[in-house]
């Protein structure tokens, strides 16, 4: 008992000595300033501790309703006269309150008089003040119960001065909490929040920052008592008119470490390896999880890097290769792994490395992608337990500092990352490749791909240890023909209409993959890891859902779940049918071509030929389209395969000064030559940063022009100095994963169905995605789309980041709307859940910003709070 009673002394009442912290962001930003009057209100609005309620509504609630209706009604004029729109939208809240509670009082119904609005002041000076005062502070005693007499024995009502409750013996209440100390806490913690409001009212920040600290650190006095823990009262502070102006002594800690730390739990030791990794990364999860919770994003970033290689090292033991754990931190309180180090491999034989590769082709995709998903489902937690052991990142033992300074060169690239995990799927792919001819008895092709496996280590190597590797070089990803087939027998019961349906669906996904297929290529040459990878990763989802409808297909069931989503991709335009050494001319059509005299437009005979001065004028390249009669528009339709050099001088002046002549002729008859109608120049200079240069030209007689077009196109493999990037929408199918309840049919001779994999990223699953303010993401994309507008309208190309992160906003709100809709009641209460979680977020965000003095992050953090505050009100309604 007396130990307890120690830990509840001086330290559990934290505002004597604590300094009051800098105000200067609240004076300059009244927004800001607006955030902390609607929490301290919030505050004095709803006390910690429900006091008992009458159970009818007496007569004295309802006069009590009508006077402090009346007292917000001027409240609002008076706000309104100011011109103070934040103090008007306030008191107007507290008005529409007021006005339901009188409303729900009439009828007989019983209301919390805890939800009454407290007073305010209607702006009529200093000397309305005190009028408001007593009211308000008055009635505080009358709403607990009479004390007990056992209670009122033991110590003076709360009204007593300070000396009397230290001079009184009985100070320690044990046992659980009575109502006289209940009643006493509660009624100088709601003085103090009385004399806040007052003091933000009259604009004394400095004290209402003060009374607010005070009135705020009683909750955990007030919560100790409620769990029965003896409370020491001699510390109990004076009333806010006595509080001393400037407290002497030095800062004390809060009450929360009056508690004694719990000291990181250690984990039975570890059998394997595997396990020890295990044990560690999961603790150093924790730290990260508990490091975001508490704002800390640099000790947060920190063990996520650590968790990064951990999840690498237990990819590495689990793929059979030597994993160094000297290279990786060691958690506080762990001892080093010792003795658990995988000996070093064997030289493995083509069947043993074919059965390497079967576990690599079996093993589940979604474990990796579970390994990646947990911190973040850790990091999005709304609150971490106080339970747990804090975070290790101050850490400064001799025993993890050398290997995380070892450690952290690696893994902090993004693009490193990306080349390492672009590396790694690629042999994956290599070994499946090899598995599967081993299987059809392809002996040398199983070789081939084992050897172009081999020939990835280096490269391997070379990324695990930060280094650039040229992607140019790794060989192309092997292509089975059956993955986009329906090979199986189609399951029972299955209409033409449905299979019809089942093959239009392989067809779009099978141009879907050959579409990534041919990126992921492009840019693979170029050594763009990141849109390598962006494309590798929509082919591995073409796969999936390609998985899931053969799935379908053999169980006889419908087509499942499809859907077309707009995705954004940049891609290389090229025309790869052509080699370097090919240029192709199309003639297209011709409009309006001039008449010579004597001749209606239904008379004329057309045919066009060019000249390309290229290797040079005596050798110039020359040919002619047929001839197109009776029509002054002739459809010539007609393409023409030039030679060209790329890298020729000749070349790069023909295209820059001289470009390719048309002549527009009207075919003679047998005794009349052909009559030229007019000619028409094509520059090629912009085929230095475009593949296709389209034209219409003006047709001229000599310098005058005849008022006919010619339409023409030139097309090269590639631009001769750039490569030329364009921004294209496609509508992406998608397959919704099977859900795991379907029932097993029966399909193929042994009658069994093949198992449904577990997906590894359901979009039905709320754990997989966390939810986020619909208002929010409205915003975002709006932003999103004026940047790209301003980007297209300057000429200027959208980077990818950009671009993806437009695309992952309109995906989530989407998936969002549809899990709202279909979700029933329990999604909403856990998405009104996290939208309050994300009110109080930004809400601390746009005060800790404002006194960093971060204006304009403050004033979005700020907007972005009152976004998802409409969005709340609009929900609860």
């Amino acid at each position: 008992m007396e130990l307890m009673t120690r830990n509840w002394r001086l330290s559990s009442w934290p505002w004597w000595g604590a300094s009051p912290k800098p105000w200067r962001s609240l004076k300059a930003k009244a927004e800001l300033n607006e955030v902390l009057g609607e929490e301290q209100k919030a505050l004095e609005t709803h006390p910690p501790v429900a006091q008992p309620k009458a159970t009818t509504p007496s007569p004295g609630v309802e006069a009590t309703l009508q006077e402090r209706l009346a007292l917000y009604q001027k409240a609002v004029e008076s706000a309104r006269q100011a011109g103070d729109g934040a103090k008007m939208r306030r008191y107007d809240r507290g008005l529409k309150t007021l006005e339901n509670l009188l409303v729900s009082v009439r009828k007989g119904n019983t209301i919390d008089e805890g939800d009454i609005p407290p007073p305010v002041a209607v702006g009529k000076g200093p000397e309305a003040m005190p009028s408001h005062t007593p009211a308000s502070t008055q009635p505080t005693p009358v709403n607990p119960p009479a004390p007990d007499p056992r209670v009122i024995a033991e110590g003076p009502p709360s009204t007593a001065p300070a000396s009397s409750l230290v001079s009184a013996k009985p100070q320690v209440l044990p046992g659980p909490c009575s109502p006289g100390p209940l009643a006493q806490l509660q009624s100088r913690q709601r003085e103090y929040k009385l004399a806040a409001l007052h003091a933000k009212q009259q604009g004394d920040t400095a004290a209402a920052a003060r009374y607010f600290r005070v009135a705020k650190s009683f909750d955990a006095v007030l919560e100790a008592l409620s769990r029965g823990e003896p409370v020491d009262l001699s510390r109990l502070p004076p009333p806010p008119d006595q509080l001393p102006p400037d407290p002497p002594s030095p800062p004390l800690q809060p009450p929360a470490p009056s508690m004694a730390p719990s000291v990181p739990e250690v984990p039975p030791p570890p059998r394997t390896l595997l396990e020890a990794l295990e044990q560690r990364m999961e603790r150093y999860r924790m730290a990260a999880a508990q490091a975001k919770t508490k704002g800390d994003q640099r000790k947060a970033r920190m063990h996520e890097r650590i968790v990064k290689q951990y999840q690498d090292a237990i990819r590495a033991h689990k793929a059979g290769r030597t994993v160094d754990v000297a290279e990786l931190p060691v958690p506080p309180g762990f001892p080093p792994i010792q003795g658990l180090e995988a000996t070093e491999p064997t030289q493995q034989s083509l069947v043993g490395v074919l059965e390497t590769a079967m576990k690599l082709a079996n093993q589940d995709e979604g474990a990796e992608d579970e390994e990646d998903e947990e911190p973040k489902k850790q990091l999005n937690s709304p609150a971490a337990p106080t339970a747990q052991p804090k975070a290790p990142p101050s850490r400064t033992g001799q025993s993890g500092s050398t290997p995380a300074a070892k450690a952290a060169p690696k893994a902090t690239s993004t693009r490193a990352q990306q080349q390492l995990a672009f590396l790694e799927g690629r042999k994956k792919q290599l070994l499946q490749a090899a598995l599967r001819a081993k299987q059809k008895n392809d002996v040398e092709g199983a070789k081939m791909h084992l050897r172009q496996a081999k020939g990835l280590e280096p490269m391997l190597e070379a990324s695990r240890n930060g280094l650039p590797v040229d992607i140019a070089k790794v060989p192309p990803a092997p292509v089975n023909k059956d993955d986009f087939a329906l090979v199986q027998r189609p399951g029972p019961g299955l209409s033409q209409e449905s299979a019809r349906r089942y093959g239009e669906l392989t067809k779009l996904l099978r141009q879907q993959h050959e579409m990534c297929l041919n990126h992921s290529k492009q840019f693979t040459h170029l050594g763009n890891i990141a849109e390598t990878s962006k494309f590798e990763k929509l082919a591995e989802d073409c796969k999936r859902s390609m998985e899931t409808l053969k799935q379908a297909f053999a169980r006889g069931l419908p087509t499942p779940a499809a859907r077309f989503e707009q995705r954004t991709f940049s891609v290389i335009k090229i025309f790869p049918d052509l080699s370097s050494n090919d240029m192709l001319l199309f003639i297209v059509k011709g409009i309006n071509l001039p008449t010579p005299q004597g001749l209606s437009p239904g008379d004329l005979d057309v045919f066009v030929r060019f000249d390309f001065p290229y290797p040079n004028v005596e050798e110039a390249q020359k040919d002619k389209t047929g001839v197109i009669k009776s029509t002054d528009s002739p459809e010539f339709k007609e393409q023409f395969k030039l030679c060209i050099n790329r890298g020729h001088r000749g070349f790069r002046r023909a295209i820059q000064t001289k470009g390719i002549k048309f002549e527009v002729v009207h075919k003679g008859g047998l005794f009349k030559n052909d009559r030229v109608l007019g000619t028409a120049q094509l520059k090629l200079d912009a085929l230095e940063t475009a593949c296709e240069v389209r034209e219409i030209l003006e047709v001229l007689d000599g310098r005058r022009p005849t008022g006919g077009r010619l339409e023409v196109m030139v097309r090269i493999r590639e631009p001769l100095t750039a490569q030329q990037l364009e921004t294209t929408t496609e509508r992406w199918l998608v397959i919704d994963p099977l859900p795991a309840a379907v029932p097993t049919q029966v399909a193929g001779p042994k009658g069994k169905a093949p198992p449904i994999p577990v997906p590894t990223r359901d979009p039905g699953n709320r754990s997989a995605r966390p939810l986020h303010s619909l208002s929010v993401l409205a915003f975002d994309q709006e932003r999103l789309e004026r940047k790209i507008l301003t980007l297209r309208q300057a000429r200027r190309p959208v980077p990818p980041d950009v671009a993806q992160q437009y695309q992952d906003i309109i995906q989530r709100s989407q998936w969002q709307r549809a899990q709202l809709e279909q979700g029933g009641p329990g999604i909403r209460r856990e998405y009104m859940a996290q939208l309050e979680r994300q009110l109080q977020f930004y809400t601390e965000a746009a005060r800790r910003l404002g006194n960093d003095g971060s204006r304009e992050a403050a004033k979005e953090a700020l907007y972005r709070r009152n976004l998802v505050e409409s969005e709340l009100q609009r929900l609860r309604r």
